[in-house]
Formats: C-alpha cells, sequence, structure tokens
C-alpha cells in the first residue's frame, strides 16, 4: 500500500471563493487552502517519480516553506499596504498555482524554488486575507464572517481526502499519469480561482477631512503637480509604517496574551495534519488497509472543521457570553482526543518505520475510536481558529494587515517547532506538550477576551 503521509486535500479546492460577492458581510474572503502546508507536502507523491533526474526531499522542502513563510510574515504588511488585499491575494495565488503545476513534470530545481516562492506567497495571501475578512466585518459580525469563513476553507480538506480516497484506493504505486491527472485538474482549478479574487467587494474609503479641504482650496494645476512627486513617498512611507508595525504589535498586550493561544493552534495543526495520520498508518493492528485509513481520517477532521466554523459562524449572533465557551468546548473537545489517542495509539507510532509498529496500547486498536479522534481534533480545532480571528479582527481592526502577519508568524514558528520534535518524540510526550500549551493557551485567551470585552463596553458607552 502506498505511504500516505499527513493530508492531500489542500490541492483541492485551491482559491475557490464562494458567497465572497453576495453581500457586505460575507464577504469574508474565501477558501483558499490552509496555508499549512507542510505537513501536507506528501512524500508519497514525491516518491512516486518516476524519474532519475529527480533528487528532492519533501520534508526538505517543508523546513524551507516553514522557514520562509514565517519570515515573509515580517514584510507582507508592506506588500498588502503598498499593492492592496486584492492584489496582494492575486498574485499570492499564482505562486499557489506555479507550486501545484510543477508537480506535474518536477525538477529538483523547480521543486526547491517553488517552495520558496510558495512560503512567500503563503505569508502575503494569509496576511491579506485577515485584512479583507476584518475591514468587510463589524463588531457585531466578525465572529459571524470567520466561523463562515473557516467553514469554507475546510471544504478542502473533506472533498481533498475523499477524491483521493476513491482515486488511489488499492493503489500500490502512483503512476506518473495519476499525478499528472491530478495536478492539471488542480491547476486549472487554482487559476480560475485566483481570477475569480476580483470579485471580492472592497469597500469605499472613508476620505480624510484634510483632503477633502484641499481639493476645495487648491486648483487642479497644483493638485496635479504635486499627486505625482508624492506618490512614491508615500508609497515608502506606507510600506516602512506597516513593518514598523507589525514589530511593534509584537510586544503589545494584547498580542502577549493572544501568542501562546496562537502558538497553540501551530502545534496541534502539526499534530493534527502530520503526526496523527502517519500514527494511523503505522498501525499494523488496523489491518492492511491501515495506510488508507489516513485519508477517511481526514475526511472526519474536514467534517469536524465545517461542522464548527459552521455552527459557530451561524449561531453567533445568539452567543451572549462571548468568545469563551467556544474555545472551553474546544479545550475540552481536544482534551477528550489526546487522552482516547493515548489508549488507541501505539506510543511508537510516530516513529515507527515503513513496516510501521505491531505495539498495542492501553486498549485494542479501534478504527472507529481513531476516527472519532479525528473528527475531535478537527472540531477543536475549529473552535480556536475561529474565535482567534474574531478576536484578533476586533482588537486590531485598524491595524489588521499587521496583526494577521503576527498571528502567522507565531502559528508558523510552533509548527515548525512541532514538525521539528515529532520526529523525535514519542506520542504521550507529544501529547503531553499539548496538553499544557492548550491549557496555558486557553488561560490566556480567557484574559485576552475580558480586555476586548472591557474595550467593547468602553466603545458602546462611548457612543451614547
Amino acid at each position: 500500500m502506498w505511504q500516505y503521509r499527513g493530508r492531500l486535500d489542500y490541492f483541492l479546492l485551491i482559491h475557490i471563493p464562494d458567497w465572497s460577492h453576495v453581500t457586505a458581510d460575507h464577504i469574508t474572503s474565501h477558501q483558499c487552502d490552509e496555508c499549512h502546508f507542510p505537513d501536507f507536502l506528501q512524500q508519497t507523491v514525491i516518491k512516486s517519480f518516476n524519474s532519475t533526474e529527480f533528487h528532492g526531499s519533501g520534508y526538505t522542502s517543508m523546513a524551507i516553506i516553514y522557514g520562509v513563510f514565517s519570515a515573509s510574515n515580517l514584510i507582507a504588511p508592506s506588500v498588502v499596504t503598498v499593492i492592496g488585499p486584492q492584489l496582494s491575494m492575486f498574485f499570492s495565488g499564482l505562486l499557489y498555482s506555479g507550486y501545484i503545476a510543477m508537480f506535474i513534470y518536477p525538477y529538483t530545481w523547480s521543486f526547491y524554488t517553488a517552495s520558496v516562492l510558495v512560503g512567500i506567497g503563503a505569508a502575503v495571501l494569509w496576511t491579506a486575507q485577515g485584512n479583507v475578512l476584518a475591514i468587510n466585518s463589524t463588531d457585531t459580525t466578525i465572529g459571524r464572517n470567520s466561523g463562515i469563513f473557516w467553514a469554507l476553507l475546510q471544504f478542502s480538506l473533506f472533498f481533498g481526502n475523499l477524491y483521493i480516497y476513491c482515486a488511489w484506493h488499492g493503489h500500490v504505486h502512483i503512476t506518473d499519469k495519476d499525478r499528472q491527472t491530478v495536478f492539471i485538474s488542480l491547476t486549472v482549478i487554482s487559476l480560475v480561482g485566483c481570477f475569480l479574487f476580483f470579485l471580492i467587494r472592497r469597500p469605499d474609503p472613508d476620505p480624510a477631512p484634510s483632503e477633502a479641504s484641499e481639493a476645495l482650496l487648491q486648483g487642479e494645476s497644483i493638485e496635479g503637480s504635486s499627486t505625482v512627486s508624492s506618490a512614491h513617498v508615500g508609497l515608502c512611507s506606507q510600506a516602512l509604517d506597516a513593518f514598523v508595525k507589525a514589530c511593534k504589535m509584537f510586544v503589545t498586550k494584547e498580542m502577549l496574551m493572544l501568542s501562546l493561544s496562537i502558538g497553540y493552534t501551530g502545534l496541534e495543526l502539526t499534530f493534527y495534519s502530520g503526526v496523527y495520520g502517519t500514527c494511523i498508518g503505522a498501525m499494523t493492528r488496523f489491518g492492511q488497509d491501515a495506510k488508507s485509513l489516513i485519508g477517511i481520517s481526514g475526511i472526519f477532521i474536514g467534517i469536524g472543521e465545517i461542522l464548527g466554523g459552521g455552527v459557530f459562524g451561524m449561531l453567533n449572533k445568539w452567543n451572549q457570553f462571548g468568545r469563551n465557551p467556544v474555545v472551553l468546548l474546544g479545550l475540552i473537545t481536544h482534551f477528550i482526543a489526546f487522552y482516547l489517542i493515548f489508549l488507541n495509539i501505539a506510543s511508537d507510532a510516530p516513529l515507527a518505520p515503513e513496516a510501521g509498529t505491531e505495539l498495542q496500547a492501553y486498549i485494542t486498536p479501534s478504527v472507529p475510536v481513531a476516527m472519532l479522534c479525528s473528527f475531535l481534533l478537527g472540531l477543536g480545532d475549529s473552535c480556536f481558529n475561529t474565535q482567534l480571528l474574531s478576536i484578533i479582527g476586533f482588537m486590531f481592526r485598524d491595524n489588521s494587515a499587521p496583526a494577521f502577519a503576527v498571528f502567522k508568524f507565531i502559528q508558523s514558528i510552533m509548527a515548525a517547532l512541532a514538525f521539528f520534535y515529532s520526529n523525535y518524540l514519542l506520542l504521550h510526550w507529544q501529547l503531553l506538550i499539548l496538553v499544557v500549551m492548550g491549557f496555558l493557551g486557553s488561560m490566556t485567551f480567557f484574559m485576552a477576551e475580558a480586555m476586548a470585552e472591557s474595550t467593547r463596553r468602553e466603545s458602546d458607552y462611548d457612543s451614547i
């Protein structure tokens, strides 16, 4: 059976906007691929290349993408500020399309070059998406829009894994024709999605009073001569200002409180998208189809993500208790999943060789329990991410691009750290790290939510 590590779902539904042009409140960016790529880059596909000229390593590519993604988050706000979120998403989407197209006829040099480019594109894309989400939402709709965005985003999990399971189930080896059929289709879909970015509505900016009065007092000739000379200086100043804001935002009290929560999402991202699937595939006690269960696991993770994002988004208007109950639900859900995984999966599964592990945990290995854990991991992840998107969009509305850049920077750094230690630590140690970080991250989130609620009440009082 072919070795399927992590997810191939990110290749499906890439850059396909949905509902993005229906109403003002529902312009919540759209379900671009999840941009957590390192875990989704499949060593399986790379191993299948029937070419003696290709010598690339999926894991080396993962490290490149993570490193470039993290560093690029520092310059992403400047890019979004200069060219705007819409063009930022379009050009970033083209980089994704190029990365996908590279797998049709791969070469070692193009593989690693595309890894660098997609790391840059991901940073700009996530920053621009967060900016679009924030500027097209109000204080009352940011929670709902974050949930809708997350649900649409996670459809790639469901359809991607379902397609891979149906198309490649029972294949001992992935042929060149199989690979090329998939990636040609996905390249076309991705390119179509890139152009659909232009359907996203752009809110009309409020004219500054100084500009309005200047237009009345000055003649067109004077205005025209000064506009061209000041345009370049203005763009450079805005780009530098965005970079400085992103750096300063690291040490703000609000971002420091949220950093543990964000860091936890990075750790559990690597776990549910890479480590857990590898563990399921390594469990020989699941039978001969253990490897194919990884695709089914991805489907259940996607169902949990979609359900969580949809429910939390639609019920946001009736939520009178803020974001804390959703985060608490996510914490409890993850703790239950971690405990069941601890009982069901052998401790050496993450480090098992190609042949798998014969060891047994504390209960007889159960496929239904493993799939239940997949669903719980997805549901819990949607709880944390939807509420983080919501609170960041609320607390940093005026500086949303730098804020979301910092968010992805912290998350990608922690995901890279988890990817590193997952190659050395047994399963129970990885679960312990997740439990501790999940608890600490939830506590600091509750503190940040209290601060956000206090700010909202003061704003409501001032508006009376």
